[in-house]
């Protein structure tokens, strides 16, 4: 498996790119192309002692600040631009970053373009839920949504909860104000028709509408949403998670007992922290793309990168993007006249 790395993408570029792939290279077996500047990567992968992984020269670096569009357009020359470029071009089986997620989105978009009947692309992550998580589909890449995005979202996420994550029957939640069929507005009334139909046809496992309480009870292996609200309910459970270790750790260390207490519960809590920790996650895969293409999270530091791209191979193994492309009938409402790509 070889996979793609932009190495000038993160807050903390180049060097913890480099490491996190380098480790990945070293422990997974990847192969791995590292894109950017050679004279800020080589040092790094010679102080790591690392002779298998290939430079690909990019001088240029879009910033968080950059405008997406013009930036794909404009920077032809940057580190991500040429990662995907050399992912289009079949030199490698998927991109890892952790640079702008809206230039990561429309360079995918624009270069390595959707897979073909899919709409819109749609960022993927997976909430530290039940045995395999709760992939939440979108948290952000669309704000404004159609019935038949969330359709084909629902599917998405799915095959991806199926494929990559291995839970054998995912069931599917419509993120909603309420579980009552007649809850929502017109976007989420109109979509539950759809996933209601699918889900009677057998083509995914619909339990109907899901509030975001339920999620984290275990409700739905997939938790379908337009990016807006998608987006406030992952930066929410975030923002709590933080705070409930924070508080924590307060009680913890408020006395000698607590301490104490702490000490015996140690393994349990750090698990639990690492399981809200970015760090070890990885990326959010961002589905619809014809090949895969992982989101790292801006800060990461080596870990995330080497969780990602662990990730990134998973993804790239498991027949995710087959398994879309042979199911687009049943996730488009109309069909595109022969020898066009409806947008």
């Amino acid at each position: 498996m070889k996979i793609i790395v932009d190495a000038m993408g993160g807050d903390n570029a180049p060097e913890a790119i480099v490491k996190g792939a380098v480790q990945a290279h070293q422990e997974l077996g990847c192969q791995i192309i590292l894109t950017g500047r050679q004279e800020e990567i080589t040092p790094i992968l010679r102080a790591e002692g690392c002779t298998g992984a290939q430079v690909v020269d990019a001088r240029d670096v879009i910033s968080m600040n950059d405008e997406p569009t013009l930036a794909v357009r404009s920077k032809t020359d940057s580190s991500l631009v040429r990662a995907l470029r050399l992912l289009k071009q079949g030199e490698g089986d998927a991109v890892v970053s952790a640079g702008s997620t809206g230039a990561l989105l429309t360079g995918a978009t624009l270069t390595v373009k959707r897979i073909r009947g899919i709409r819109r692309a749609a960022l993927a992550p997976v909430l530290p839920t039940g045995q395999y998580g709760t992939v939440l589909i979108d948290c952000g890449a669309n704000a404004e949504c159609s019935p038949e995005y969330l359709l084909q979202f629902a599917y998405m996420g799915s095959f991806y909860s199926e494929k990559v994550l291995g839970c054998p029957r995912p069931r599917v939640g419509l993120l909603n104000i309420g579980t009552e069929e007649e809850k929502g507005d017109a976007l989420r009334h109109e979509t539950y028709a759809l996933l209601e139909k699918a889900g009677r046809e057998g083509r995914i496992c619909f339990v109907g509408n899901v509030e975001a309480t339920g999620i984290y009870d275990g409700c739905c292996e997939v938790a379908v949403s337009d990016g807006f609200t998608g987006n406030v309910m992952l930066k929410t459970t975030e923002g709590v998670a933080k705070f409930l270790m924070k508080s924590l750790k307060g009680v913890f260390m408020k006395n000698p007992a607590t301490k104490i207490a702490a000490g015996v519960l140690y393994k349990d809590l750090k698990a639990m922290a690492s399981s809200f920790n970015p760090n070890e996650v990885g990326g959010t895969p961002l589905l619809g793309i014809s090949k895969p293409v992982i989101k790292a999270h801006g800060s990461s530091n080596d870990t995330a990168i080497y969780n990602a791209v662990k990730q990134a191979a998973s993804m790239a193994g498991s027949g995710l993007i087959e398994q879309i492309q042979e199911n687009i009938q049943q996730m488009r409402l109309e069909t595109p006249q022969e020898g066009t790509q409806k947008e």
